[in-house]
Order: C-alpha cells, then structure tokens, then sequence
C-alpha cells in the first residue's frame, strides 16, 4: 500500500483516539535545577515518555499502527526491526491485540530490550549487524511469512501515534516556545512538526543527533539523503545511518534547526538528568537535553520543552554512565 508521506492534525488526533483505552497521557515536569544546568534563562520542561508502558514513546508508535490494521490483515501477523523500542511497542501492542508479532534486531542488540519483547509474546530474531540490515532482513522474512511490516519510520500511523506526545504537550503546556528532539528516524520530530503547525505555529522545532551517528543531520545540511553513514553511538535509538523516505522532506521543511552532540555530552545528559530527576533514561531519550545544553544561548529566555522518550537502558551501560566510565568503552558494549 503506498502511503502519503505527510500527515495531518487530524491523523494525530484518531491515533490518539485508537490508542487511548491503553494509555494514559504522562506527565510534563519542570525541574529548575535543569533551567540552571542549561543557563542563559532558559526554562526546561521534561515530557516523561520513560512513564508510558515499555518505557518509551514507541509504545504509540505501535498501538496506533496495530490498531490502523484491517482486522484480517492483523490477524495473518505483523513483522518490524528495531533496536528494542519500537520492538517493544509493537509487541506491546500486538500482546494486547491478540496479533503475533515478529521482531528483528541487530546481533548483540540490548540483552534486556531483548528480553522485553520476548516476554510480550513476540518472536524476537537477531540478525543484521546494524538496525538498518535488520530491516532488509525483516523485510525478506516478511515477504516468506505473509506478514505486514510495520516501519519504524516509513509508515503513516507510526507517525500519527509519535504525534500524539505533542498533542498533549501542547495542551499540558501552552507556553513552551521551542522543543529540543532526538532524530533517529524522525517520527517524534514530524509529530512535533504536524502538531505545531496547526496549534501553535510560533513553537519551534529542534533536531540533536549523535556526532558518532550523523546520517540524518548530515543529509539535512545536505537538503538531500546521502549515503548511508557508519554509526557507532551508544545510543541505539538513535543509532540510524540513512535518512529516511516518509519524514525527510518534512525535517528539512519544518525543523527550525539541527546540531550534532558528542556521545560524551549525552552520557553525561544521562547523569544530569538521573542526578537531577532521578529518572535514569536511555542515551536517545536523554540526546533532547544534551542538544538543549548545547544551543542555550540561542534559546535564552525560552521555555523549552524536551522528550525523555525512553529509559531502557541496560543495567551494565547505566553502570558504567552513571560511574562516568569512558565514552569509547560504552560506545563498544
């Protein structure tokens, strides 16, 4: 099925309506000791996406597409790569649904993202040495099972579902003039894009990527996709090597900016984040705050909201994190 790759309010509001009986909206925080980390006046707020089931945003991803299926087509099975979130929305939601789910991730892979998505009900295939093999090789067991893919990025309704996030965070927090987003695909930052355009046009829309995994910023220099580029970031949610097809025209449309941060900058984000609001998030999910700390003299005076989009992070990288243990020894694990 070919889909429109631009998606409207409208989309984010029926996802947000198809997803509702198993989510409850999560909560947006001020921390003021994270306005005095950033300086220049800046005020931070902290939408808690770690709170969601799974611990991470994806879970909207993937109830919302689940739930966009034809129930014939649902019930023959749903297939995605991932280097765990998404796996585990998915799996979440085809564990609720009823749908079998079958989940491809990179070899060595996070043991416990792994372990996640087995425990839903869904079978978990290692295989690619990165998430972008990964998908070429879903995309072949797809075709042999009869399953129906369900991108983490390419898709309409994963899309619509990362839009819900921004829906809310508008409505918890009408003042907020700027968000900071983690681009790995592009779903939270195209959420944010839609939802802004129709709500609260002024809002700007900010993009932070790994300099270890630069793909996606690289091309949106570019304004065109380049080649695929080698990742070696620790933070696998954002550890993509190719922009993508449904949501990079729209990036380079609507984001109001893009800085890349050293993997040092976002394990130390890590800390600030865990020190200051005890939550301990994932180097994607903690990126938001690093590029905030990065751009705080261009964003003096505002309020800034970031996305703590998931806290799975392994027992044995929070170990070494939060023990401030060197970047290229994480970065390895």
């Amino acid at each position: 099925m070919t889909m429109s790759p631009n998606i409207t309010l409208d989309d984010i509001v029926a996802a947000r309506q198809r997803i509702a009986p198993w989510l409850s909206p999560t909560p947006v925080r001020h921390y003021p000791l994270l306005d005095e980390l950033v300086g220049h006046g800046v005020r931070v707020l902290v939408k808690h996406e770690n709170h969601n089931p799974v611990n991470s945003f994806k879970v909207r991803n993937g109830l919302a597409a689940l739930t966009a299926l034809p129930l014939d087509v649902a019930a023959r099975g749903v297939a995605a790569a991932s280097t765990g979130n998404h796996g585990q929305g998915v799996a979440f939601a085809g564990h609720q649904l009823g749908v079998p789910v079958t989940i491809c991730v990179p070899r060595g892979n996070n043991p416990e993202k792994n372990a996640a998505i087995r425990a839903l009900g869904a079978t978990l295939v290692e295989i690619g040495a990165n998430y972008d093999e990964s998908v070429h090789a879903c995309a072949e067991i797809a075709r042999r099972d009869g399953l129906t893919i369900l991108h983490s990025t390419n898709n309409r309704d994963v899309l619509a579902g990362a839009g819900t996030l921004s829906l809310e965070l508008l409505e918890q927090a009408p003042d907020v003039s700027a968000m900071m987003i983690a681009v790995g695909g592009g779903s939270q930052a195209i959420g944010a894009i839609t939802a802004a355009s129709e709500l609260k046009p002024s809002l700007r829309v900010f993009g932070v990527q790994s300099r270890e995994a630069p793909a996606q910023y690289e091309s949106w220099k570019a304004r065109q996709r380049l080649a695929p580029m080698a990742s070696g970031t620790f933070a696998e949610g954002i550890a993509t090597t190719v922009a993508y097809e449904m949501t990079f025209d729209r990036l380079c449309d609507g984001l109001a900016g893009f800085v890349t941060v050293p993997d040092a900058e976002i394990a130390q984000a890590v800390r600030d984040l865990w020190r200051v609001t005890h939550n301990l998030i994932e180097g994607a999910g903690a990126a938001g705050f690093a590029g905030v700390k990065a751009m705080g003299a261009e964003l003096a005076g505002e309020t800034v909201a970031v996305v703590l989009s998931g806290g799975n992070l392994s027992s044995e990288m929070a170990v070494e994190i939060l023990a401030g243990g060197e970047i290229n020894r994480i970065a390895r694990h």
